[in-house]
């Protein structure tokens, strides 16, 4: 399973790109706005080709006369295709049990009188009036009679781009995806359309009509209306505007090709800057990698990161954080290494003196010389076993401190009387110490509180100047109370005021004669108590830096 998962994990360029591809919800809507036009624009144009139909219909209101006119050859359309209307409106009005009356029978006006082509010409002036450049306009008497016929479904005009060759290749190529109307189509009616057009029949019955019917070659569609044309209470005619859905199509397959054009534009462009991204994100990741691999070297030297270090982005905090962590782990590579000279220190002596006194006893003359020796090597073990059971204290409260049960008490009877004992145990260091009037309650282990401060008290007697006083006080400050042992004496080194909690860390460069080992163990157990009772612990140096000042914060608890 793991393996396979390794097989599938993707680069972060290909999940860059992976997520680039939520770009095609764009086009996705803008083809989905394009269609949505495309089918509100179907719509206005059967409803503009209605109107036009009823504008007409309209103009050749309550005029019987301009209705009986004879079919005249010389209409603009070609003959052919009047001949095909006529023998299809003859079929219709066959169907429908109205046979058509030809040219001169008694409802037509003699051909040739002036009277006939005056009223042909206003016939004429009101389809010219209405008419459009793609649009074909018929007028269809009673007996089916075809008497205008103007217009052509071929659109004439041109697009007035200039064609390149980047524009025509372009074309080409989007024609692949995006299919373009043609105007190389065949005009004329296929056999029986107009015997089957409802929208003829619904005019000649008195309601307007609509339809859209394919080219007899399929190559376009065209969409007709028809309106009844009403004589007083009798329909007397019809209507039929024709017209292809071509000029939206064009206005569809422009607004699909502009969009694909643009669509691969911020494709292409969105990609190389995510490229761009990546690779940059790539290598800043793997020069982390490599320093992060490379962070602790042969002799097992600990250095810190440089890559992005100084970045104000996640991959910058990322190296920070590896630095902040790598900088701890050389503290304690660096307590370790120190560990062993510090114990090889304190142990040295009482080393030296335990065999320095066995070697002397062995020449000792005299029971008292003997003796003497003895007291020595005695001191020497006693030296090593403090030692030991130092080390060993730090240890067990350490383990020791899970287990010990929490319980609330009053941290001022605690202070003084640890207080009370201070001043009998260091007779001839002053200590002052002005107790609170209120109880501070705390939640902890009282013993573990006394054993806090007796490691504060002791460092701060050890390090204070001769004749002056350890101060300490107590006091609730912000919902907590707050310990604090100063002493006057020297300052902290700016180095020491972050490491002096640590384990085995000591600022005692020479320490006094006759005093007893020090491991740098006393104020890491004071750190672990401040911890245990969820307080905190810090050493700064007085006012004025003639001396120290620790300060422990214990949460309190009503």
């Amino acid at each position: 399973m793991e393996g396979l998962k390794r097989r599938l994990a993707l680069s972060l360029r290909a999940k860059l790109a992976l997520v680039a591809l939520s770009l095609l919800a764009l086009p996705w809507a803008g083809v989905s706005y394009v269609n949505e036009m495309e089918r509100f624009l179907l719509r206005g144009q059967e409803q503009t080709l209605l109107a036009t139909a009823r504008a007409v219909a309209t103009a050749l209101h309550d005029r019987p006369q301009l209705l009986a006119l004879a079919p005249d050859a010389s209409l603009e359309t070609s003959s052919a295709l009047r001949r095909e209307a006529e023998a299809e409106l003859r079929r219709l009005a066959a169907q429908l049990g109205r046979p058509m009356n030809s040219p001169g029978s008694m409802d037509t006006a003699p051909t040739g009188s002036a009277g006939e082509e005056q009223r042909r010409q206003e016939v004429t002036a009101i389809l010219r009036a209405v008419q459009r450049t793609s649009s074909r306009i018929w007028v269809i008497n009673r007996r089916y009679e075809i008497l205008a016929l103007a217009g052509s479904l071929r659109r004439t005009e041109k697009d007035n781009v200039p064609e390149t060759w980047l524009r025509t290749l372009w074309r080409q190529t989007a024609g692949w995806l995006i299919s373009v109307p043609s105007e190389d189509f065949v005009d004329s009616m296929p056999e029986g359309v107009l015997a089957t057009e409802r929208e003829i029949a619904a005019a000649m019955q008195g309601a307007p009509g609509m339809r859209s019917r394919q080219t007899r070659d399929g190559r376009a569609v065209v969409v007709s209306a028809a309106h009844p044309i009403w004589s007083g209470r009798d329909i007397v005619g019809a209507v039929v505007v024709e017209e292809t859905t071509n000029p939206i199509l064009s206005l569809r397959s422009n607004a699909l090709e502009r969009l694909l054009g643009l669509t691969l534009a911020v494709f292409g462009v969105v990609a190389l800057i995510l490229i761009a991204y990546a690779t940059r994100l790539s290598q800043r990741i793997r020069r982390l990698r490599d320093e992060a691999e490379t962070a602790i070297d042969a002799s097992g030297h600990i250095r810190r990161l440089s890559s992005g270090s100084e970045a104000g982005d996640e991959i910058g905090d990322l190296s920070r954080s590896f630095s902040a962590m790598l900088e701890k782990l050389a503290q304690h590579h660096s307590y370790l290494e120190n560990l062993s000279g510090r114990l090889s220190h304190e142990l040295r002596t009482p080393i030296a003196v335990v065999r320095s006194s066995l070697e002397n006893l062995k020449l000792a003359p005299t029971p008292e010389e003997a003796q003497r020796y003895l007291d020595r090597a005695e001191q020497g073990l006693t030296r090593l076993t403090t030692i030991l059971q130092r080390m060993g204290e730090a240890t067990r409260l350490e383990q020791g401190l899970s287990s010990v049960e929490r319980e609330r008490y009053d941290l001022v009877e605690v202070v003084q009387g640890c207080v009370e004992g201070y001043r009998l145990a260091y007779a001839d260091t002053p200590f002052r110490f002005d107790p609170p009037q209120v109880r501070l309650t705390v939640e902890g282990a009282p013993d573990l509180a006394a054993q806090l401060l007796d490691k504060l008290v002791q460092n701060a007697v050890q390090f204070r100047l001769p004749g002056t006083a350890v101060d300490i006080a107590l006091a609730e400050r912000q919902g907590a109370a707050e310990l604090t042992i100063e002493n006057k004496g020297p300052p902290l080194p700016e180095t020491m005021q972050g490491r002096l909690f640590e384990s085995m860390v000591s600022v005692r460069a020479n320490p006094a004669a006759g005093a007893g080992p020090h491991l740098g163990l006393g104020l890491y157990v004071a750190r672990l108590v401040a911890d245990f009772h969820g307080g905190s612990i810090v050493a700064e140096n007085a006012a004025g830096a003639d001396g120290v000042r620790f300060r422990v914060r214990f949460p309190l608890h009503p």
